[in-house]
């Protein structure tokens, strides 16, 4: 058996492994160090935000069932992508093929702010009323296949060998899961970390109701993007503890904090320009 077979047949143990043995000590750690007070039923939003995580998964799987490491071995097989192309070092390709892909994760996230019809879906994101490990992976389904579609178009362009997609995919979902946390860490250790990976305070700023501070702070593994394109804040102006949480139009936890709710929350409202396109802030922020 290949290497590569060997990868894609444990590739779903290697990714719920990682997923639920850290979504583990978030847990915990948000329980024994929280950053904020909760503003609604913890049960309730969490059990809300993991069903629409399974169902997702369900839904990806049902459409997608070789995932992002099925297209890295089929553009592997047919030659397909820069890396596929062109004799590099196995170690160069992994390292260029994570970080090129993180790049294109954060352009992605501009563009779903950007485009009023991806903000649309997006905002489901940013409609959780707080903010802690299960917000990390709190997406509407449609986004969930769009992100995957343009997934699959890198890799057909870069041909990152397939161990690098599967550390992609686990790096990412960690680091959502980390920087989504209601965790509390030293300020000294917070500063020197987000040198290199965003922390929580980072992203929590991406999640504020203000427009200008929900549209800062776009990435979700590596900081450098924020920091290149200008698009990086370090603080909310409220500060973390009195900061709001969400989106100032949809604020009923029933809408906002329920399965229902949620999957219909795209489809609720005119399509209007989004904050990011706006030269000037609206005094009502509407988004």
């Amino acid at each position: 058996m290949s290497f590569n077979e060997l990868i894609l047949q444990n590739e779903m143990v290697i990714r719920l492994s990682f997923f639920f043995g850290i979504f583990a000590v978030m847990a915990i750690w948000e329980v024994a160090a929280p950053r904020r007070a909760l503003t609604v039923s913890k049960g309730v939003r969490w059990a809300n935000n993991l069903g629409l995580v399974f169902f997702n998964s369900f839904i990806l799987r049902l459409i997608f069932p070789a995932a992002a490491v099925g297209m890295a071995a089929f553009a592997s097989e047919q030659g397909w992508g820069i890396f596929n192309y062109y004799d590099v070092s196995p170690v160069v390709a992994v390292v260029a093929s994570v970080v090129a892909m993180d790049f294109i994760i954060y352009l992605q996230h501009v563009m779903v702010h950007a485009v009023p019809i991806l903000w649309r879906l997006h905002r489901v994101h940013h409609a959780d009323l707080d903010f802690d490990v299960t917000t990390g992976a709190r997406f509407h389904t449609i986004e969930i296949i769009l992100s995957m579609l343009i997934k699959f178009a890198t890799i057909a362009v870069l041909g990152p060998p397939v161990v690098a997609v599967v550390i992609f995919e686990v790096v990412l979902n960690a680091t959502a899961m980390f920087n989504h946390a209601n965790v509390r860490l030293p300020l000294g250790l917070d500063r020197l970390l987000r040198w290199v990976v965003v922390t929580p305070d980072m992203h929590r700023v991406h999640h504020s109701v203000e427009d200008d501070e929900a549209n800062s702070n776009f990435g979700f593994n590596l900081p450098w993007w924020d920091r290149l394109f200008g698009t990086y804040r370090d603080q909310p102006r409220a500060g973390h503890e009195n900061m709001n949480i969400g989106i100032h139009t949809y604020r009923d936890p029933k809408l906002v904090s329920w399965l229902h709710g949620m999957l219909w929350l795209p489809f609720i409202g005119s399509i209007n320009s989004y904050a990011i396109n706006r030269r000037q802030w609206s005094d009502d922020n509407e988004q």
